[in-house]
């Protein structure tokens, strides 16, 4: 029997995720708001569709499995806000969430046992949206991802166009994820659910931002671009807000529980094979 996964928000993680399911036989049906989108998800093997826009409840009949991307907003997540779900079954639901829900810990390690403490906007609205998808009684597992690098998502073009800075901000420290761990980590929870279990997505080195830029420099065999003080640097509000949180995020549960062992432990292997793989 054909499995089918219903997408919503289908970007850049879940698209790693379909590359793992499509070639084991998934039907892959994915939400997006363009139609240059939906046609590029057309080309990878996912059956597109825009939402909104689009009547989802005969996919959501259809569906075996349910994930869900898309960015929550003031009333939290938008499938729930638009959809009453009761009348749907599904074997697994999953939710990608952020480890911005955990707030700021002044560089300490957390777990999924760490209060939901979030400091900023998206934090808060995560955890909304988290505790609103919690409350439906469905099979949800809640991945926390930590941030996100991969293909055609790094340093490596910002330090080629001279444009990456190494903001230094003491005690500073980041936890990151390559993609394809992200979608690795995801597949092993649909063959193992675990309904209500939150898991950590990270690697296992959290390091301050600086030395990233660093070391993608240093592969590039470009200069170090200078550090610049956090206090007096030219930055976005929204730049500047992810330097409002610094914790080390432990990873323990997907390994123990699910079983994963990362291809990419730390942001050194997975940038040296980012930069083989241009070659």
């Amino acid at each position: 029997m054909t499995r089918t996964l219903l997408s919503i928000g289908h970007g850049y993680s879940a698209s790693a995720l379909a590359r793992l399911l499509i070639p084991e036989g998934w039907h892959i049906v994915g939400t997006t708001r363009s139609e240059e989108k939906a046609a590029r998800l057309e080309a990878e093997g996912v059956t597109p569709l825009i939402w909104p826009g689009t009547d989802l409840s005969s996919y959501l009949a259809e569906a075996s499995h349910l994930l869900l991307s898309a960015a929550p907003d003031e009333n939290g997540d938008p499938l729930l806000r638009d959809h009453d779900l009761s009348p749907y079954r599904f074997d697994w639901v999953g939710y990608l969430s952020t480890t911005g829900v955990y707030g700021d810990h002044g560089g300490n390690w957390i777990d999924e046992e760490t209060p939901l403490t979030p400091s900023t906007r998206r934090g808060r609205l995560r955890v909304l949206a988290e505790t609103q998808w919690r409350d439906t009684g469905l099979p949800v597992h809640f991945f926390r991802l930590a941030g996100i690098y991969g293909p055609g998502r790094g340093p490596f073009s910002k330090v080629r166009k001279g444009t990456a800075r190494r903001i230094v901000k003491p005690g500073q420290v980041f936890s990151r994820i390559h993609v394809e761990d992200i979608a690795r980590t995801v597949a092993a929870s649909i063959a193992q659910p675990n309904p209500g279990a939150a898991y950590n997505v990270c690697d296992d080195d959290p390091a301050p931002p600086q030395d990233v830029i660093a070391y993608a420099a240093e592969l590039l065999g470009m200069p170090l671009p200078p550090e610049e003080p956090f206090e007096t640097a030219d930055m976005t509000p929204m730049a500047r807000s992810f330097y409002a949180e610094s914790k080390k995020v432990r990873n323990d549960r997907i390994k123990r529980e699910l079983g994963v062992s990362l291809l990419y432990p730390d942001y050194r292997t997975g940038l040296r094979a980012l930069l083989e793989a241009e070659h």
